[in-house]
């Protein structure tokens, strides 16, 4: 039995003004957080597991001081995790689908109110957000996951074979997978984190999550609501651990269906090889949905707004330092329009603040841990000292208390340079001018520049241009955006994946993904079976 899902509305995003009663409240929430040091334990099967092998989860603003201590499990807690995956599999699959989406309507309604504050607040003193970063993100995607995911869902199983011929009936069953998937996620996102796990489950599936380590903290709290929206136990297993350790351990589960991952492509690369490796072992084929890297671009014509294209500059590199896998990490821009985009960005960077997460007027704050700092650091002394690029603004960097490192722009002379080409996954925009009567010739070193094809955006005013850029990037970019920049899909809105090196393309937020986490059945029912099997053409 269907009930009908009314088409969901985006949740309204909170705009945090200084004053306001939503601002006041969500400091006391991070005030009480920052002072509040708890224990995270692995969730199996419903039950918390404390394994007394510990890890910490700490601000990046301020890395000294301690959140949370968590669990970390290893392969004793993983084959306890797959097993109570495999035992809530059935009695899962077999709940009618209007229960299971009630459960993730429930949790986007807890997110809505009860708990917006403190997964905000987990996310911005985890993970270093700004509170606009964290509302986008925490909140509203994630609420705007759940609830589109279950209006799509809805969708995909009233989708049903259009004949069915008289004394006939043809059925469509959309089954879950046989076996558990393996959900892995990034820190740079509480939504993909909650995403992740939840997507598979809505459509039947038992998952076993293992979240980014610098990101236990706010991944705890999703655990929380789903609790409390009433998800049996069993269905999400939250395994915090070092990939490195468990990650091999659970692909290599006979019982292994599916993974859905978000992170590095070179990890997607090794459990692509890894589950191919295995495959003699599996029941079926695993589903293997990923998003992973990417060196994302704005590219100007000369027709293009020089200052519509400096705030999506510094917008696109520089919101929650870079760490999007959307993020403008290069720009082509032409030489007539380069003095006017300098000097735009020099008077709009002159204002950006950079600081602790607790003071809303910092627009830019730490990077996630030291490996990063150490990587980001390592691309902006690579351009100091090279003899064709220079640094035109930023390139400090400080990690004594937190790991901050200032919004950097290179500029070089060289379209293949390191930073033009290879993922930095920080505050690092590379820019390159080119002559503005070769306009074509450039959009096809744009497309082949990097491996990678998540978004990219062109901005011009002449439709003649953004028609040649349109063509000449189709396959560069999975997200694509016209004067604007390149960051910020919305759910419902645009649905987001890449192909190339930047994963399977298999768009979040939309049916395509959950698609992929069912396993279709044909049906006929024949209700007047012939009695003589003797055709016409034999007489």
């Amino acid at each position: 039995m269907l009930f009908n899902i009314p088409t969901p509305q985006n949740e309204p995003v909170r705009l945090y003004a200084p004053g306001t009663e939503e601002t006041l409240s969500l400091k006391k929430t991070l005030e009480e957080m920052h002072n509040r040091k708890i224990e995270i334990p692995a969730i199996i099967d419903g039950k918390e597991v404390f394994t007394g092998n510990l890890g910490k989860c700490i601000e990046p603003h301020n890395h000294q001081h301690i959140l949370a201590d968590y669990h970390q499990v290893g392969e004793k807690e993983i084959e306890l995790a797959i097993a109570a995956a495999n035992r809530a599999r059935p009695q899962w699959e077999r709940m009618s689908f209007h229960h299971r989406a009630a459960i993730f309507l429930k949790a986007a309604h807890l997110l809505t109110t009860k708990y917006r504050n403190i997964l905000n607040a987990a996310t911005m003193l985890g993970q270093s957000k700004n509170p606009h970063q964290a509302e986008i993100d925490a909140a509203c995607e994630l609420i705007d996951f759940w609830r589109f995911n279950t209006y799509f869902a809805q969708k995909i199983y009233e989708e049903q074979p259009p004949v069915s011929p008289l004394g006939e009936w043809n059925i469509s069953e959309y089954r879950a997978l046989e076996g558990f998937i393996f959900a892995i996620t990034p820190f740079n996102f509480t939504s993909i984190a909650g995403n992740l796990p939840t997507s598979p489950a809505l459509m039947g599936n038992t998952v076993v999550w293992k979240p980014a380590g610098t990101a236990v903290f706010s991944g705890y709290y999703i655990m929380q609501i789903l609790k409390e929206a009433g998800l049996p136990d069993g269905v999400i297993n939250f395994v915090p651990g070092a990939g490195s350790k468990i990650g091999n351990f659970i692909t290599d589960s006979e019982h292994l269906a599916g993974v859905h991952f978000t992170g590095s492509t070179q990890v997607f690369n090794s459990i692509w090889q890894r589950t191919a490796n295995n495959l003699s072992r599996y029941k079926s084929y695993p589903r293997i949905v990923g998003e992973t890297g990417g060196k994302d671009f704005i590219f100007a014509h000369r027709s293009a707004d020089a200052k519509a294209l400096a705030v999506a500059s510094l917008r696109g590199a520089f919101e929650f330092q870079g760490q999007k896998c959307s993020a403008a990490s290069r720009l082509y821009i032409p030489d007539n329009l380069y003095p006017a985009w300098k000097a735009e960005m020099e008077a709009m960077l002159a204002t950006v603040k950079m600081g602790d997460v607790m003071d809303f007027s910092n627009f830019v704050n730490a990077v996630i841990d030291q490996s990063s700092f150490n990587t980001i650091k390592g691309y902006i002394e690579y351009a100091k000292a090279a003899s064709d690029a220079e640094i035109l603004f930023g390139g400090a960097y400080d990690d004594s208390k937190g790991y901050y490192i200032e919004p950097t722009v290179i500029k070089t002379t060289n379209p293949k340079f390191k930073s033009m080409c290879e993922e930095i996954f920080g505050p690092v925009l590379t820019v390159y001018v080119y002559p503005e009567n070769e306009y074509s010739e450039t959009l096809k070193l744009c497309d082949t520049t990097s491996p990678y094809g998540l978004t990219g955006a062109i901005f011009a005013q002449e439709r003649a241009a953004i028609v040649e850029g349109f063509e000449a990037l189709r396959h560069a970019a999975g997200n694509f955006y016209i004067n604007d920049k390149p960051t910020g899909a919305v759910v419902g809105q645009q649905p987001f994946g890449g192909a190339r090196n930047s994963g399977t393309n298999d768009k979040a937020g939309s049916a395509l993904n959950l698609m992929r986490w069912t396993s279709a059945r044909s049906i006929k029912e024949n209700f007047v079976p012939p009695v003589n099997y003797r055709y016409p053409y034999l007489g």
